[in-house]
């Protein structure tokens, strides 16, 4: 088993990139991971920690991608008390509902019981044309609070 599965969210793939660059990051600092983009509740598992990478598109609304997981989460109310989890949301500052996906899977999954590890990165990509920058930044913090 991974020592931190990484689950992405993404339309227009940013976040997958954002992952996938965790995911090495995490590597070279000696993690095992498992990255997945878009997954079933079935793929995930049930302890250990898990890093969330979400896009979010339309008035606030999750990726397509990432909508059947939450569908299923929300519709099973899973017992997560034995995750801990980071998040890190990827939007525009331009709209009202900036990183909403990312703010409704804090929220399911904070209510599933699993632990929310330090604060969620909201990346705005306006600010960051790149944003495996500003997401790199913040896993060197992350990664301390994992021991």
């Amino acid at each position: 088993m991974a020592d931190i599965t990484l689950i992405s969210g993404s339309t227009l793939g940013s976040a997958e990139y954002v992952a996938e660059h965790l995911a090495q990051k995490l590597e070279e600092a000696g993690f095992s991971t498992q990255t997945l983009h878009g997954p079933t509740l079935a793929e995930l598992p049930a302890s250990g920690i898990w890093l969330v990478v979400s896009s979010t598109h339309g008035a606030g609304d999750l990726p397509d991608n990432l909508q059947p997981l939450f569908d299923e989460l929300a519709q099973q109310r899973p017992d997560l008390s034995d995750v801990r989890y980071g998040a890190i949301g990827i939007g525009s500052r331009e709209y009202d509902t900036f990183c909403g996906a990312i703010d409704k899977l804090d929220t399911l999954l904070s209510e599933l019981g699993a632990a929310h590890l330090g604060e969620t990165l909201k990346i705005n990509v306006l600010d960051h044309e790149i944003p495996e920058d500003p997401a790199e930044i913040w896993l060197g913090s992350w990664q301390k609070l994992l021991n």
